[in-house]
């Protein structure tokens, strides 16, 4: 898979000296470093792995959003999990919204994984009574990715401060399917596609069939 570019916030001062120490003498950058979005690269780990730890197996995903109040038309995080695995070149054989109820979830997440290799669900991650999300599937994992909600929620303190806190998104692995639970947020999805999912799902899956 090519390698893709995103845009990440730089306010490493020691970052941004070795920056200029590898880019050697020259015009200087322009605007102010501290605070300012700009382009990095972010390159997909096997540039640095032993190739056996990611095969270039297919990848079938799904999205399920859980809501009781959106539809097709309003499911806006929905509709960027789904064009994010599209545009890194994941087929979206599966799109389903349920309610916050808990069977229903899991019947769903039974429904997606028959189709998917990896299930992302958006929604009910929180603490209010209706989020039930992480009590649907939690139990099912017969692994845990503890890494995924604990680098999720570093990044999220990095956007929001402690309120990261309150996320209980997670991951683990169902009958060697990947499955994630993110919040629903359109700035929760946008930060856990692009910064941990996306970059690691043929990572995961690569174990998780073996």
């Amino acid at each position: 898979m090519k390698t893709r570019a995103y845009q990440i916030r730089l306010v490493n001062r020691d970052q941004i000296k070795l920056q200029r120490k590898q880019r050697g003498p020259g015009k200087p950058k322009k605007g102010k470093e501290t605070g300012n979005v700009m382009p990095l690269p972010i390159y997909h780990n096997s540039d640095a792995m032993n190739p056996e730890h990611i095969q270039p197996i297919p990848i079938t995903t799904g999205v399920i959003t859980v809501s009781s109040s959106r539809n097709i038309e309003t499911d806006s995080s929905g509709k960027i999990i789904a064009t994010s695995l599209r545009q890194a070149g994941y087929a979206v054989e599966y799109y389903e919204i349920v309610p916050d109820q808990i069977e229903t979830i899991r019947e769903a997440m039974v429904n997606g994984l028959k189709q998917c290799d990896c299930l992302i669900l958006n929604g009910g991650t929180g603490l209010t009574s209706d989020d039930c999300t992480i009590e649907a599937i939690e139990p099912l994992y017969e692994k845990k990715i503890d890494g995924f909600g604990e680098l999720f929620r570093a990044k999220s303190y990095e956007e929001i401060g402690s309120a990261a806190m309150l996320s209980r998104a997670s991951a683990g692995i169902i009958r060697k399917h990947v499955v994630f639970c993110i919040p629903g947020s359109n700035a929760a999805v946008k930060l856990a596609m692009i910064t941990l999912i996306i970059p690691e799902i043929r990572h995961i899956l690569t174990h998780a069939r073996k």
